[in-house]
This record gives structure tokens, sequence and C-alpha cells, in this order.
């Protein structure tokens, strides 16, 4: 009798993930309508820019909480992103160098929404850049909520 459950157990089994396997891919392609290129238009000037607040933990709290003002609506609160806003915890992201991070806030992506920052002083987007760079690159084990 036990026999007969063990293919049906099996399906079970597969079928679950086969529904995680789904949910990761939907996650990511809801994100897929955002691409990430506006990083690698940032010149060569911009991205080799060093931060100047690099390490600084009072940066840090400084730039969290001025991603909580500006940048949660849009980005998330984690910054896992939304409709609105690309993930900023993906790869194309975290591994960006802070001179590149500094140039797209202070240019924007106006075409897709995202404004520019330039009259926000040059040392509170140092702070953002600094605080973005605390942030944990996004996993498939976190994208479906696996641990």
């Amino acid at each position: 009798m036990k026999a007969a459950f063990l293919p049906v157990g099996a399906l079970l089994l597969a079928a679950v993930v086969a529904l995680a396997q789904n949910d990761t891919a939907r996650a990511r392609s809801a994100d897929s309508h955002f691409d990430y290129a506006e990083l690698a238009k940032a010149p060569e000037k911009a991205r080799s820019r060093h931060n100047p607040l690099a390490g600084d933990d009072t940066a840090v709290a400084g730039g969290k909480k001025l991603f909580e003002q500006h940048c949660a609506e849009c980005h998330g609160a984690a910054g896992e992103g939304g409709k609105k806003a690309p993930s900023l915890i993906v790869p194309e992201v975290q591994q960006a160098s802070p001179g590149t991070l500094f140039w797209v806030l202070t240019n924007g992506v106006v075409r897709r929404g995202m404004p520019v920052w330039s009259k926000l002083p040059e040392a509170q987007r140092w702070e953002l850049v600094t605080y973005l760079q605390t942030l944990k690159i996004e996993s498939p084990a976190t994208v479906t909520g696996a641990k």
C-alpha cells in the first residue's frame, strides 16, 4: 500500500519545486522591464570617482534616511524594486562603482521616471551611494522567500 503513495508524493514534490521555480522566474521577469543600461552610460571620469564617505557609518545612516525619504516609494523599502523602479539589490547595481552610482543619482533616468537629484547636495548624494552599497545582493533564495 505504501508503494502506491510514492509516485503521488514524488509528483507533489515535483509540483512544489516547479512552482518555486516559476515564482523565481516571475519575480525576475517582473524586474526585467527595467534595464540597467544607464549604469553603462556613465563616462569613465564619473565611473572612476572615489566615494569620499566610503566606510563612514554616519554616512550609511544618513543615506538610509535619505533613501527612505526620496527613494523607497519607488525602489521599495529595502531596495527590492517595485512597479515603478528596479531593484537596487541586483549584481548590476551592487557591483557598479561608487562613481557610477553617483553619476546616475546626479543625472537621473528621466525617460524611465527617475528624477535628477543634482539639486541634492553632493555630500547627501554620496551618503545615498554609501547606503546603497550596504544593501545585500538578491539571490534566488531571497526572491522565492526560501531559507
